[in-house]
């Protein structure tokens, strides 16, 4: 069991963040074989002709290299530093590297035997060929779904910052994950390995939804990163399913589309994140939502600069009978 010992300077100072390049070293695990959970059927068929064409560069094959089946070489995942965070950002952090931290890192992996890929460890520009291939991975490989897996993990940080605002870190934390825990002002990581306690010192968590993190949960607790704790977004198991929902009645009655905004509406969201998340477009969906809202199944509310959507009670009923 991992504990993170917490202070009330640290509540103060947690926050959530999203990671780009984190969720690019998940899909890579997975596509190159090196966790035991895979893609779905359909996702992979489709990424797999990129993944196979970037294999014959020997940069792309450099970022492989730096991978092992638990942890990464850390220059190639910077820490995320909040929720604007781009993969521009995250890929300027990696070409900032020091070239001597690159290949100190470099140095814990044992011997690489692809003579192309291992000449690109060794190249003296090796920083700036890693960042080159792990940009043209995201163009190829996860960029056209990423404002889908941005919307589901920025879902997620709406409603657990709601629920900190209305009651609190042990509600804001409930639900996060079956192997974490609020106990005796600590959180607790239940995991395999030996037990350790850390000490947050007024640094405060930082709280990471991730998609490829799923079903698990991942924490930092060593520099380069700050005190982490990574675990799946709400709604991120329906990425995995191989079938999709029959909306049935309730689409017969409001139509399909209305009828999977009203059941994706289980929590809080903008007209923005749904369109992304359910890959229509912006316009439609403002539409739809102006309908339901006065049908009396949806309302809304002003959070900063968005305006959420939530379902009422009528409209709760109504989808829980879908």
């Amino acid at each position: 069991m991992l504990r993170f010992e917490v202070g009330g300077e640290d509540l103060l100072r947690s926050r959530f963040a999203l990671s780009p390049l984190f969720e690019l070293d998940g899909l890579l695990r997975r596509l190159a074989g090196l966790s035991q959970h895979r893609l779905p059927g359909p996702w992979l068929t489709r990424v797999t002709p990129s993944y196979r064409r970037l294999r014959q560069d020997p940069a792309f094959r450099a970022v492989l290299a730096l991978h092992a089946p638990k942890e990464g070489a850390a220059f190639t995942a910077p820490p995320p530093q909040g929720l604007a965070q781009t993969i521009d950002d995250d890929l300027a952090a990696v070409r900032s590297t020091p070239l001597p931290q690159a290949r100190a890192e470099i140095a814990n992996y044992g011997p690489v035997t692809d003579d192309e890929a291992r000449a690109v460890l060794d190249s003296p520009d090796v920083v700036h060929r890693i960042a080159d291939g792990l940009e043209q991975a995201w163009h190829d490989l996860l960029a056209p779904d990423w404002p889908q897996l941005r919307a589901i993990c920025e879902r997620d940080v709406v409603h657990r910052a709601g629920r900190l605002a209305q009651q609190g870190w042990l509600a804001a934390l409930d639900g996060l994950h079956a192997r974490v825990r609020w106990r005796d002002n600590g959180i607790e990581v239940l995991r395999s390995s030996g037990d350790r306690t850390v000490d947050l010192k007024g640094e405060g968590l930082l709280l990471v939804p991730s998609v490829f993190v799923w079903p698990g949960v991942a924490v930092h607790h060593e520099d380069p990163w700050p005190k982490a704790l990574v675990y799946p977004a709400r709604g991120v198991a329906a990425l995995w399913e191989t079938t999709t929902p029959d909306p049935g009645a309730l689409a017969e009655l409001l139509g399909r589309t209305r009828a999977q905004l009203l059941t994706a509406l289980d929590t809080p969201a903008s007209t923005t994140q749904l369109a992304r998340s359910l890959g229509l477009a912006v316009g439609a969906v403002g539409d739809h939502l102006t309908v339901l809202r006065k049908a009396g199944l949806l309302d809304r509310v002003r959070s900063g600069r968005s305006v959420l959507y939530h379902r009422t009670p009528i409209g709760d009923a109504l989808a829980a009978q879908a």
